[in-house]
């Protein structure tokens, strides 16, 4: 049994310097303002997709106002395209998607494999050009590349423009109303400068961190993992991991070598580091411990998104051997990475608290789970010792 009396462990009190601590390459030269062209007629987005869809890079940065969500329902809350900004080398296209009811024409531009689309946190641009109809085939996240590189405080375009090119990014109109028309010259120039900036940002970390920024390029479909793993990468699973494997497993659906088998596969063929750090978490949410080698080998991971995750991972899983290995993160440049070792160290370093599911039926029937501690304290509100009973059936 383990003392509850040792000692701290070196490191897991101590308060985490916040801030990236590593080395940053040389600033670029800022890129020299190009001509910027407003687009609010059809045939001028003609003209501008004629230009654009021979450019094989693109930087987009979009400009939305709230509204209603098409895909959501009426009733569902959303943020509408206002502008959308699309850079190259020299010009930089102002689509005013508000004036324009029809943007199929771009599609020939987004649709194309062929044509890189460079976006800073993809996930919103790419959901309000989705519901314009223009759907991105091939595109790199800088956001995530940059958080990869340099940790989640230091990867929104403002701070890696200071990074890159020691330019400071006034926002000051970031939440300017862009419904608004018409646009005054000020507002125009600020969105053509984003996506411009976006551009510039992209050779940028090209040229310094090629390996990482390539692990962020989406083409396609994701790399196939187990039909029962991929809900719990997209984030879309109903169920707790622990809960949803059991009930396979008491259906006969799932074996333990095959959990085992499918997750070892996954880390594998697994490259985009958000898909891999959400495996090491399901991981640890399954207590598999004999995967925990392989995950004490990602302590080394060129990206901090996957070191920070196999540190909680091994700390979750109680892999005493892997306490040096972590210990080691609190040196790490990225400050995500070194809070998540010391919180590791503090794991291995504590008695597991048990945690409990509490069923709780809704109105409709269904059934939610409230996972922590239980003030029930009999033996069959242990939920993990439930779970873990169905799975040895």
């Amino acid at each position: 049994m383990k003392d509850r009396d040792a000692s701290p462990e070196p490191g897991a009190q101590e308060k985490v310097q916040p801030g990236y601590l590593g080395p940053t390459p040389p600033p670029g030269r800022p890129p020299a303002k190009g001509q910027r062209i407003y687009v609010e007629r059809p045939e001028q987005l003609l003209d501008a997709v004629e230009i654009l869809r021979t450019a094989p890079i693109i930087g987009v940065d979009a400009e939305f106002v709230q509204g209603r969500s098409r895909l959501l329902g009426e009733n569902g809350p959303s943020h509408r395209l206002a502008l959308l900004q699309l850079a190259i080398d020299g010009q930089c296209f102002v689509i005013d998607a508000w004036r324009l009811a029809d943007l199929s024409p771009l599609a020939v531009v987004t649709e194309n494999a062929e044509i890189s689309i460079l976006l800073h946190g993809a996930g919103a641009d790419l959901h309000v050009m989705a519901e314009r109809g223009l759907n991105v085939a091939h595109y790199f996240d800088l956001e995530a590349a940059s958080r990869s590189i340099f940790g989640q405080n230091e990867s929104s375009l403002a701070a890696m423009l200071q990074r890159a090119f020691g330019i400071h990014l006034d926002k000051s109109l970031q939440r300017t109303d862009w419904a608004r028309r018409p646009l005054p010259p000020a507002m125009v120039a600020y969105a053509a400068r984003d996506a411009e900036m976006t551009l510039a940002l992209y050779y940028w970390l090209d040229e310094h961190y090629h390996d990482i920024l390539v692990l962020h390029e989406y083409v396609g479909e994701l790399e196939p993992v187990a039909d029962w793993i991929e809900p719990f990468l997209r984030g879309s699973s109903s169920l707790p991991a622990e809960l949803a494997v059991a009930e396979a497993r008491a259906k006969g659906l799932l074996s333990e070598e095959q959990i085992y088998a499918d997750c070892r596969a996954a880390l594998l063929s697994l490259r985009h580091p958000m898909r891999r750090s959400r495996l090491l978490r399901l991981i640890a949410d399954l207590s598999l411990t004999g995967l925990a080698p392989e995950l004490q080998a990602l302590l080394k991971a060129p990206t901090s998104d996957e070191r920070a995750a196999a540190a909680r991972a091994l700390g979750r899983l109680g892999h005493q051997s892997s306490r040096e290995a972590i210990r080691s993160l609190l040196q790490d440049p990225v400050y995500d990475v070194r809070k998540a070792a010391q919180s590791a160290l503090r794991t291995l370093n504590s008695s597991p608290r048990p945690l409990t599911a509490q069923p709780t039926r809704l109105t409709d029937g269904a059934r939610s789970w409230t996972i922590g501690e239980s003030d029930d304290a009999a033996s069959d509100s242990d939920w993990k010792a439930r779970l873990r009973s169905l799975m040895d059936e």
